[in-house]
């Protein structure tokens, strides 16, 4: 049997959680006999179309056999097409696609989506938020990019959930810890920073929440600084080496478990080509509190000040 090649498409190396796609993508891979390469595109949308269309185009010559795909913004439908178009297999990771039911109409290749079910992660960070302040507050809440529907999703729904006593002042990042250390100085340098009561400091992610606590440490003295250090931080992802050892180590209060897709993705993947089948068209898996909600309710009790 040929042995299959793939190449999964990630967003930066300075993210926890997208190390850890790659690492479920190779074990999966290893597992299974394949051949994978690893690209990252910083992440800048251009890039990694610029980077899928030369490996698209360079398939004449060495054979590939599906793209794995983690959208730094748009979930580029021309590349997808043309992927498809090429016999090239394709797997959006993360995000769920309109155009997936097209290409899957037209073309022999699979086409599918492995997502994490990113409306019930904003619902449970709505809920840990309700356990941690339970007589309401003021949170400072960290985004990722403005074009990521992800972010959008989490956002949408951690504010749906949330008891309607919180109120919520929002920054943005990219998912990476120094975009979120830089979001807080930039905040800190406003004159209402100082008079604004927050009571939680919550990300979209790991990385985020702890460049903001580290910004917190470095950019305020004193009392202050006690108070941001006292306040609890909740996140999301929970990979084993960051975020759950944060939780552990007391630097978040909480996260979410955000399981990994690539592995996933990758035996769907292998396993429709060998059999000349379609997957479903997405594959939604699904998070969970760290610590679980009750745990968590239990843990802390902030009091407005």
């Amino acid at each position: 049997m040929k042995k299959l090649k793939f190449l999964i498409s990630l967003l930066t190396k300075e993210n926890h959680y997208q190390r850890q796609q790659e690492a479920a993508a190779q074990d999966a891979a290893q597992r299974l006999g394949l051949d994978l390469q690893v690209l990252y595109a910083n992440n800048d949308a251009i890039t990694q179309s610029e980077q899928l269309l030369n490996a698209i185009q360079s398939s004449k010559d060495s054979p590939l056999d599906g793209i794995l795909f983690y959208p730094v913004g748009t979930t580029l439908l021309q590349v997808a097409r043309h992927a498809a178009a090429t016999g090239i297999g394709w797997a959006v990771l993360n995000r769920e696609c309109d155009y997936i039911a097209e290409l899957r109409r037209g073309h022999q290749a699979p086409v599918f989506s492995v997502t994490n079910d990113n409306t019930e992660i904003g619902r449970i960070q709505g809920r840990q938020i309700a356990a941690l302040l339970p007589e309401g507050g003021m949170i400072l809440y960290i985004l990722g990019p403005s074009v990521s529907s992800i972010a959008q999703l989490r956002s949408t729904w951690m504010q749906s959930t949330k008891p309607a006593n919180v109120h919520v002042r929002t920054l943005t990042g990219d998912w990476s810890e120094q975009s979120g250390y830089k979001a807080v100085s930039r905040w800190l340098q406003l004159s209402t920073s100082r008079s604004i009561p927050v009571n939680l400091v919550a990300a979209q992610n790991d990385d985020m929440a702890i460049g903001a606590r580290k910004a917190f440490e470095e950019e305020t003295h004193g009392a202050e600084r006690d108070r941001w250090a006292s306040l609890p931080y909740i996140a999301c992802d929970c990979c084993p080496s960051a975020g759950k050892e944060w939780v552990r180590k007391g630097l978040l209060t909480a996260s979410v478990i955000n399981p990994s897709t690539a592995g996933v993705a990758v035996e769907m993947m292998a396993h429709a080509i060998q059999t000349k089948s379609q997957p479903p068209e997405c594959t939604s898996i699904a998070p969970a509190s760290y610590p679980q909600l009750d745990t968590l309710a239990g843990s802390r009790k902030v009091n407005i000040g």
